[in-house]
């Protein structure tokens, strides 16, 4: 499985990216046998404002079936 993670609009930090590839390895550990790739998009919409306004955006594509994509957008990007 390979593990794509970017950031958009600010720095990706060491401690964010080893935070995303853990959980995704987490959460898709069961089901890896089947998953090819995973795009994890981070971004933080209104820049240094504040706000709810870090999304991510997960894209896993899986063999024989269309791509999954979850997007979300809280206040932490955590």
């Amino acid at each position: 499985m390979q593990i794509d993670i970017q950031s958009r609009g600010f720095s990706l930090t060491e401690a964010l990216l080893a935070y995303s590839k853990k959980r995704a390895l987490a959460a898709l550990a069961y089901t890896s046998d089947h998953v090819s790739r995973v795009v994890i998009r981070l971004s933080d919409i209104n820049g240094p404002r504040g706000g709810a306004d870090k999304c991510c955006h997960v894209q896993v594509a899986l063999a024989g079936i269309p791509d999954v994509v979850v997007d979300d957008t809280e206040v932490d990007m955590y």
